[in-house]
């Protein structure tokens, strides 16, 4: 048996004078936190898999809670990497985020990166007080383009839930197994796209974004208005560069501020 990789990082804000700052912090393993220096009420928090990527067997969890009133945002210091696994081996990242009342929550992880051979099996759950906001982001790249890798022979199982007030606001499941790459260059999966961002924002401003964001994107996406203060944004691109040429501006409307500074290096 190979040794694998385990890492868990729980983090919880509170509202404080002057901003959020950290409540509680817990990290073991391969995975840590680190809060760079930002000005604004917003506690900033960087996830670093020091383990360099994720191979079959390898376990991973994130708990976050942003307090009553408090501001949190989460992110990653670069693109996380799916690597080959053995068979019968599945990476695993399960997250679960809980935002209180009158607090927001931004999750902004940088793209995960499947290669060829890669089995990987994501969960991400989040739960919300009735006047809570968040914005929730999940980049995928479906092998480097620019390299020549195409995933011939690989596994992904993702499921995206968030509830409000134990009510379901939006489930997102996606199964791709096998060869990938032909899949995803049927019509009407992907029409050859090999990178794909999942969006949703929950917030009062939800209406007001609709037609901005319609503004900025190409055909290979589409953003809609689910609920009263829900809009769900769903981008196709040729590959990770041309995501961001149009995640990017998006990201900066909805949240009203620069990104944070590792999606920009």
């Amino acid at each position: 048996m190979q040794p694998r990789a385990r890492g868990a990082v729980r983090l919880s804000a509170k509202a404080g004078t002057g901003g959020s700052r950290i409540d509680g912090l817990r990290q073991q393993g391969s995975l840590k936190c680190l809060f760079p220096r930002r000005d604004g009420p917003t506690l900033d928090a960087v996830l670093v898999n020091t383990a360099g990527g994720l191979t079959g067997g390898d376990a991973f969890s994130i708990a976050a809670r942003a307090g009553a009133g408090s501001a949190l945002t989460l992110t990653t210091q670069a693109a996380e990497r799916a690597y080959a696994a053995r068979s019968g081996e599945t990476a695993r990242i399960v997250t679960r985020l809980d935002v209180a009342s009158g607090a927001r929550m931004t999750w902004l992880p940088q793209e995960t990166i499947l290669f060829e051979g890669c089995a990987l099996k994501r969960r991400l759950t989040v739960t919300l007080a009735p006047d809570a906001t968040a914005l929730v982001v999940e980049p995928l790249v479906f092998g480097r383009r620019a390299m020549g890798e195409e995933l011939r022979a690989a596994s992904l199982d993702d499921r995206i839930e968030i509830r409000r007030a134990g009510k379901p606001l939006y489930l997102d499941a996606m199964r791709l197994c096998g060869d990938i790459a032909a899949q995803l260059d049927r019509p009407h999966v992907a029409a050859g796209a090999r990178a794909l961002v999942s969006l949703v924002h929950v917030g009062p401003d939800a209406e007001a974004r609709l037609a901005p964001l319609r503004a900025m994107l190409p055909r290979s996406g589409g953003v809609s208005l689910i609920g009263d203060d829900v809009l769900a944004l769903r981008l196709l691109a040729p590959d990770s560069h041309a995501l961001r040429q149009v995640l990017i501006p998006a990201l900066t409307l909805l949240t009203g501020n620069p990104l944070p500074r590792c999606w920009m290096t």
